[in-house]
């Protein structure tokens, strides 16, 4: 999949550039032709001469050396080249990236490229939960750039958290599986717009506790950059969650089911194609308790009121769109699926048994069924969440080419 690929491989200081020989020796064992460009500081932590003799290739470092070939070598790389990667990439270089600073031969060559750029974050935990960290992945993942982890666990300052560079082979697939994605991928979704809901909505009680589910948001974000890959413009609608927003995807926060109630339906009438993938609370307390509720000893008596069907709303209101609606069940998951799709007028329904390994909320695989109003049915095998969402694009289009064949 890699072969004659040109991966031109950053990598910024941190101790983690240890790992950047692992990554370029996979790479150029897949078939990829690697060019190294290296910081200052990345220097301090692994020398030239290694990525050298592991890349097979000159190692660029500094923006004032003499030119090994008669070009502008920052603009002949970044126009070389077929993807770029930045692992380790910090978060000055991460910043530097955000705010479009220029001031070393890594930075403008990241100015000047036209491909698609990964980046694998790696600092302290601190480091990397700063508001301004937070924000600058949030401003580079919404002009598109793909973030790779971080990880959680043990850090070199002795640290547990989040902040670890992600291994090397995890990196080296998300490679691999962009360029098999670009390559099957026969669906072009340019000029649609896509509106997807993730994640699971929350019901507070007072200002310290609310009512809630175990929905990860993880099918949801996939299946948002399922459709951003496949050119869509999508909105994500999305409820708390731990996960960065997908590239090229547009973001909107919400917390509670009627805040996702009132952007959806803002957002509904321009869409053409609205996948409800987000675990949405049935019912909320009847009244919000200003302070916390405190314990007194005796049993306590919530009373809850329902809240609004935002998909039933939806396939009531729709006039033009394709609505997909998803059903996490327990037990008799068709039956109770097939009534949900009639109930609420989609045109598909995707449904799957969350108790069933391999298949839960918070897992990275998933096992789902398509239903459809005629009474057909799709099952899908074991796969990852990601897959599932890149099966769902291809149905999904399928399915409404069918449609407008018959309405015409």
């Amino acid at each position: 999949m890699l072969h004659g690929k040109h991966i031109l491989l950053g990598i910024t200081g941190g101790i983690a550039a240890y790992k950047s020989a692992e990554i370029a020796s996979r790479l150029r064992k897949l078939g990829a032709k690697i060019s190294v460009v290296m910081t200052e500081s990345a220097t301090k932590f692994i020398t030239p001469l290694t990525m050298r003799s592991i890349s097979s290739g000159p190692v660029y470092t500094d923006m004032f050396a003499e030119p090994k070939t008669w070009n502008v070598e920052h603009i002949a790389l970044a126009e070389a080249a077929d993807l770029v990667l930045v692992a380790p990439a910090s978060a000055n270089t991460l910043a530097k990236m955000a705010f479009g600073l220029a001031d070393n031969f890594l930075s403008t060559v990241l100015l000047a490229v036209q491909v698609p750029i990964f980046v694998a974050p790696a600092m302290n935990n601190a480091m990397y939960h700063h508001p301004a960290t937070q924000e600058n992945l949030k401003t580079l993942s919404e002009r598109g750039i793909h973030i790779i982890g971080p990880d959680s666990g043990f850090q070199a300052c002795g640290t547990e958290g989040v902040g670890r560079m992600s291994e090397p082979h995890v990196i080296v697939e998300e490679i691999e599986n962009y360029f098999r994605s670009s390559a099957k991928s026969s669906v072009d979704l340019k000029g649609e717009k896509v509106l997807v809901t993730a994640g699971g909505t929350r019901e507070m009680l007072d200002p310290v506790r609310y009512l809630g589910n175990l929905s990860s948001g993880k099918m949801g974000y996939a299946i948002a950059r399922a459709f951003a890959e496949a050119g869509a413009e999508v909105t994500l609608v999305t409820a708390p969650t731990s996960l960065t927003p997908p590239p090229g995807v547009k973001t909107v926060q919400v917390v509670s089911a009627q805040e996702m109630q009132q952007e959806v339906l803002k957002l509904f009438d321009e869409q053409d194609i609205v996948i409800k993938a987000a675990a949405v609370a049935d019912y909320r307390p009847a009244a919000f308790q200003e302070q916390k509720i405190k314990k007194t000893g005796q049993g306590l008596i919530l009373e809850l009121v329902q809240n609004p069907d935002i998909l039933k709303s939806l396939g009531e209101k729709k006039t033009h769109q394709f609505i997909v609606g998803f059903a996490a069940e327990t037990q008799n998951i068709i039956e109770n699926g097939l009534a949900k799709m009639r109930k609420k007028k989609t045109d598909m329904l995707v449904v799957n048994d969350v108790t069933a390994e391999g298949a839960g909320f918070g897992s990275d695989t998933n096992i789902v069924s398509i239903l459809f109003p005629d009474g057909q049915r799709m099952d899908l095998p074991q796969m990852s969440k990601l897959e599932v969402a890149k099966r769902l694009v291809q149905i999904i289009t399928a399915t409404r080419k069918k449609q407008q064949v018959r309405s015409d």
